[in-house]
């Protein structure tokens, strides 16, 4: 039997995609199919089709193959990402300034969702001192890392920032229900805080 010749393999490939049976072939199927035969008719030409060929098709392998394998690395970033507001983080995976916080906490206490309301709240207290640079903007930070270090910056408040911590962690994670008296007091402390003037790093507390 005599070898097939390109050109006829690629009328053979041609009727054969016409056949009424891919009619109902799903996208990625077909997808799929397409590039696998793409990638045989290179691997053909890496094999047979002289010195020349084989270079040009051996590096568009190549091309892809990292292709693929940089998809496959940022699919794992994301799910990363995704995974790093670890159990006790405070925030999530968006993230949003302290004014757009303190919005979605107003919304929620006027639904009377004082749960959620109280998670919103502390948080936005959290972004209002990055955003003043009076802690750090750390990934995965905790209420009780955020109260600590709050506390150093600005000491007076340093009691008040670790009960709305607890408070926090009591409504997240211990199944306590969030009530207006938690939410209001949270807001109080939100209040002064904006207002306060911190005491200078290594000056007097």
């Amino acid at each position: 039997m005599s070898p097939v010749g390109r050109e006829e393999a690629a009328g053979q490939a041609a009727r054969e995609l016409l056949d009424p049976r891919y009619a109902d072939e799903s996208l990625p199927d077909r997808l799929y199919r397409y590039f696998s035969q793409f990638v045989g008719d290179l691997m053909d030409a890496a094999a047979g089709g002289g010195s020349a060929g084989g270079v040009i098709a051996a590096v568009v392998i190549g091309l892809i193959l990292v292709g693929v394998a940089a998809l496959i690395a940022y699919q794992l970033r994301r799910t990363s990402r995704r995974n790093t507001a670890a159990p006790g983080a405070l925030f999530g995976e968006r993230a949003l300034t302290a004014a757009e916080h303190r919005t979605a906490a107003e919304r929620l206490a006027a639904e009377e969702q004082w749960t959620a309301a109280i998670q919103e709240r502390l948080r936005a207290i959290a972004r209002d001192l990055e955003e003043r640079a009076l802690v750090n903007g750390m990934p995965g930070r905790t209420a009780d890392e955020l109260a600590a270090e709050a506390g150093q910056a600005m000491p007076t408040f340093a009691g008040e920032l670790a009960a709305a911590a607890r408070s926090f962690d009591d409504v997240t994670y211990g199944g306590v229900p969030g009530t207006r008296e938690t939410y209001d007091s949270m807001t109080g402390l939100d209040d002064r805080l904006r207002a306060a003037r911190p005491i200078p790093l290594g000056g007097p507390s």
